[in-house]
């Protein structure tokens, strides 16, 4: 199999196993609203800065980071089109859990979780049509599919908006059952979301194996970029410690279950996309990870350097 036949294959996966996949990432995202309420937005009010430099971080600098690592790379026109997908999506689920590990600043971590959720109803259309249409190979895929913008925000606004919504009311109606719930919800739905990437790679195990290494090396250049890109433009800015872990992380675990999902609803289930996004949901699960192993045991704020 070439490089370019890549492009042209669609993976396996169901109908039915797209609507149980619907539903995971409905329960993930619900799980993260139970742990949301409405003092969390006006941070963006009482202390602007570190919020808006993690939503230029991403939404911004890491869509445009990804397009020159495109151009560095020249990946074949799927997979560079999965990389824009990815970059073009909000922070990821874990991402809050990983902030806590990291002892960075857990309340930050929250906040951009909620309004990067809220702003990629329109974002993630957005910056997926404008930074996809700048490189060739990935624009003739978007003008032969022919995506419907407004599809995709109305989607995208299903499966986050609503799922926010309804876990906020019941953060608001019950705090404290409602903070039990999310432990809960969070983690036995990522646990199945994890379970369900990995029927999808097995079930086009035969792809997988022959690209692995090549999607390898794309994925984790990528997500180190994202994570260079969060600490960089905190430490430009002059963040503190804490805040710019939080933004570092908020970066670098992106929400890649939301990309695969709108991979196998619009672009139907397009090879090299869809194995970016499927290997990015577990590679950036082992980074994060590592990552806030080696934060955890390092000084944060008001705290010496060793």
């Amino acid at each position: 199999m070439t490089d370019t036949q890549l492009d042209n294959i669609q993976l396996n996966f169901d109908s039915e196993a797209q609507w149980v996949l619907n539903l995971a990432l409905g329960f993930v995202m619900f799980g993260i609203a139970l742990e949301i309420s409405p003092k969390d937005f006006k941070s963006l009010f009482q202390k602007p800065k570190p919020i808006v430099v993690g939503i230029l971080s991403q939404f911004i600098l890491l869509p445009a980071a990804t397009y020159l690592l495109v151009l560095i790379v020249q990946p074949i026109a799927s997979m560079a089109l999965g990389m824009f997908m990815v970059a073009a999506c909000p922070g990821g689920n874990v991402s809050n859990f990983v902030t806590h590990l990291a002892r960075g600043n857990t309340a930050l971590s929250i906040s951009l979780t909620a309004v990067a959720t809220v702003l990629a109803i329109a974002m993630t259309p957005i910056n997926l049509q404008f930074w996809g249409s700048l490189y060739s190979p990935s624009a003739l895929i978007l003008k032969d599919i022919a995506v419907s913008p407004y599809e995709m925000v109305k989607i995208v606004g299903l499966l986050l908006g609503i799922p926010l919504v309804l876990g906020m009311w019941l953060n608001h109606l019950r705090p404290i059952w409602a903070r039990k719930m999310g432990k809960f919800f969070k983690v036995v739905s990522l646990l199945f979301f994890i379970l369900l990437v990995g029927v999808a790679l097995y079930k086009n195990k035969e792809i997988f194996l022959e690209y692995v290494y090549y999607i390898f090396w794309i994925v984790l250049a990528h997500n180190l970029v994202a994570y260079g890109t969060g600490f960089s433009i905190s430490k430009i800015v002059g963040l503190s410690r804490q805040d710019t872990r939080s933004i570092t992380i908020e970066t670098g675990i992106q929400n890649s279950g939301l990309g695969l999902l709108l991979i196998f609803t619009f672009f139907d289930g397009l090879g090299g996309m869809a194995l970016i996004a499927a290997f990015w949901g577990i590679w950036h699960l082992v980074s994060g990870l590592l990552l806030a192993s080696v934060w955890g045991y390092s000084p944060s704020v008001n705290e010496k350097i060793a």
